[in-house]
């Protein structure tokens, strides 16, 4: 006969024993868990804001940027309002070139809207100083060539090259008589800030932020001089932007192929499928504008100041341009380069400034 398996009779729990074990286990909670949360909150700020994929089709005229850390600035930070410090922007869609004449052409007859330069100075404007009668109309700046004197460094000279133009504005590009009849597929000028920010509106986008842009702008690459590389304009006989050359401000001898603004997207692309992210045209951002931002600005989407300097010969606050225009030259205004930077009050408009546009990444 198989005997029955014997079976230990089960050991009685001891109560205490768990108590003192929660009791030690809960004093540990309380003494290790701070320290931990903190420490996971210190890795999250340093986390950068990684590169994305779109969530589906982009609109019509418009790339996608995958966002992601960069170096913004330049080490040699020549106007030391650039210093190279890391930051991250998160993916978002730009306009594949410069908002054109005909696409502000839809936006006006959309809206009956009149720009900066179509209406009479604002108070704010008459504020900065005493204004003639016959200054209280409608204007802009036009760049007017100009010889200076033998030996006479531009950079040290006042801008006798920018001429007050009664009725000068986006139609009429160098004042009453000019007009944009051939030129539709230029970017528009004579653009003010507020010019580009209503434009937006009307289009469901917005203005680049300043970090956005300089992104952008480098195309995938890091750290280098021009938003296509290493190599000098016109190296070779290649020309990868409109700028100036010749004897800045009296001869631009076109050797780029062109004298004032060009055609949007006659040069080569960046590497985001961008053109014209260095010259032709100014193009505003959203942010305000201060020369030491840069050093206490967040590691990600940074947004610019809550305000801004005063920008040149006013008082009044400045916002961000960027990717220099046809008029930047190396003896003069080398700001064609993805690093630096410019500021102009948000209601200046001139013969070289236009804009483009962003939209958010996801709905």
């Amino acid at each position: 006969m198989t005997r029955p398996i014997q079976r230990n009779a089960t050991k009685s729990y001891r109560p205490w024993l768990i108590a003192v074990a929660c009791l030690i286990v809960g004093f540990g909670l309380v003494i290790l868990l701070p320290p931990l949360i903190s420490k996971k909150t210190e890795l999250t700020e340093d986390f950068f804001v990684q590169p994305s994929q779109p969530l589906g089709p982009g609109p019509e005229g418009m790339v996608w940027i995958p966002g992601g850390p960069f170096w913004m600035g330049s080490a040699a930070d020549p106007e030391s309002n650039a210093p190279l410090h890391q930051v991250s922007v998160s993916g978002f869609w730009m306009d594949k070139t410069e908002v054109t004449n005909a696409q502000f052409a839809l936006f006006i007859e959309a809206t009956g809207y009149k720009t900066t330069a179509e209406l009479p100075p604002t108070e704010e404007e008459l504020a900065q100083g005493e204004v003639p009668p016959e200054r209280r109309v409608p204007f802009s700046v036009c760049f007017s060539a100009a010889g200076l004197p033998e030996g006479l460094d531009p950079n040290q000279s006042p801008p006798i090259w920018w001429k007050f133009v009664a009725g000068a504005d986006w139609r009429h590009p160098e004042g009453p008589g000019s007009d944009i009849k051939h030129r539709m597929n230029h970017p528009v000028v004579h653009i003010s800030w507020h010019d580009a920010v209503a434009y937006c509106e009307w289009a469901g986008s917005r203005l680049p932020t300043e970090a956005e842009w300089e992104f952008a702008a480098r195309g995938g690459l890091e750290k280098q001089e021009f938003c296509w590389g290493s190599e000098k304009q016109g190296t070779g006989g290649n020309w990868y932007a409109n700028s100036f050359q010749g004897k800045f401000p009296g001869n631009d001898t076109g050797a780029d192929g062109y004298r004032g603004t060009s055609p949007v997207g006659a040069y080569p692309a960046n590497g985001y499928g961008l053109h014209d992210m260095s010259g032709n045209v100014w193009e505003w951002c959203s942010d305000w504008y201060a020369g030491t931002y840069y050093r206490t600005s967040p590691k990600n989407n940074p947004k610019g100041p809550e305000s801004g300097v005063a920008g040149r010969d006013t008082n009044q606050q400045a916002k961000v341009r960027r990717g220099g225009s046809f008029l930047c030259a190396d003896e003069y205004c080398r700001r064609y380069l993805p690093a630096a930077r410019d500021h102009n009050p948000p209601n200046d408009a001139a013969s070289h400034a236009g804009f483009r546009s962003v939209k958010h990444g996801t709905p």
